[in-house]
């Protein structure tokens, strides 16, 4: 009974009391859907500009998709618990990862490589961490070792106003217009028949960071974004 009740939660708060009502206080204009498949595996590989961009990138691409998230985030007994884990997990798609554990960004990966094997859609910030300057940062390889190992296509994600509707540091979303610009993926095939290892997973990373940039306007830094805390455990 409780997985029923958390299945009709998800989609009253999907398609009914957040998602409609989210995707126009933030007037969110979509380009480029066509990109992303409808059903099967993908990685969304997408900038990072703020807390809300895990809520817009499933309303962007009309999919359920996964992100790695705090365990702590879906914890919980009660009403309250029940309502974090119908929010984080349902609506927001969260995998836990427990931050405390040591070997968890190990793990991470094959949390992310089940995910899309179960045909799910999986969402990847490959700066590793919110960008607090507004600029593009280097992107970690995680992108490429998870193409690799999953077969599954990356598309390119840039996501522009998320941090204008919620500033770093805020709780609340103000009313600012959000546009989400999908790009087609990455030829990872034609990587590989040049490229093996390192430079293989760095290229990947490239052509991704590079359609972003294209998308999202923001000015490049070659220097890898600060991780404020414990670091990322995909980026």
């Amino acid at each position: 009974m409780a997985g029923i009740a958390i299945r009709v939660g998800e989609w009253l708060l999907r398609r009914v009391l957040v998602g409609p009502p989210l995707k126009a206080y933030l007037r969110l204009e979509v380009e480029g859907r066509e990109h992303v498949p409808a059903t099967g595996p993908v990685i969304i590989a997408s900038n990072h500009l703020s807390f809300v961009d895990s809520m817009v990138i499933p309303l962007a691409t009309g999919r359920k998709v996964g992100f790695l998230g705090k365990a702590e985030y879906l914890q919980g007994t009660g009403l309250l618990g029940w309502v974090k884990r119908l929010w984080f997990g349902e609506f927001g798609g969260m995998i836990p990862v427990d931050r405390s554990d040591a070997k968890a960004a190990a793990r991470s990966l094959e949390l992310a490589e089940a995910h899309l094997a179960a045909q799910g859609a999986f969402a990847i910030y490959p700066e590793g961490t919110r960008s607090r300057d507004g600029m593009l940062h280097k992107g970690r390889t995680g992108v490429g070792r998870l193409a690799v190992a999953s077969r599954a296509p990356v598309v390119p994600c840039a996501l522009i106003g998320t941090d204008r509707a919620q500033p770093a540091g805020t709780r609340g979303l103000r009313p600012h217009k959000v546009t989400v610009r999908f790009a087609a993926p990455v030829d990872v095939a034609a990587l590989e028949a040049e490229l093996v290892k390192g430079k293989l997973l760095r290229a990947i990373t490239d052509e991704t960071m590079d359609a972003i940039a294209q998308r999202s306007g923001q000015p490049r830094s070659s220097e890898y974004a600060a991780r404020p805390g414990t670091s990322a455990p995909l980026g």
